[in-house]
């Protein structure tokens, strides 16, 4: 069941990513809920996800406090 709220949180993330703004709230909102095993793989999604999305660069931050 948690692997569901991960596939729910990248289906969250990809819908929101026209804006970096909210793409930067959602992914604060899912690193609250999120089991640390999932911002593991989260973590190495988003890097794959952002790599050719400039703006979205500095969400980054967010994984790495």
């Amino acid at each position: 069941m948690p692997k569901a709220m991960l596939e729910y949180t990248k289906t969250v993330l990809k819908k929101v990513s026209f804006d970096s703004v909210l793409f930067c709230k959602e992914l604060k909102k899912s690193l609250r809920i999120l089991l640390p095993e999932e911002i593991e793989e989260l973590k190495k999604w988003l890097q794959q996800f952002i790599n050719d999305k400039p703006e979205l660069q500095t969400s980054m931050v967010f994984l790495t406090a």
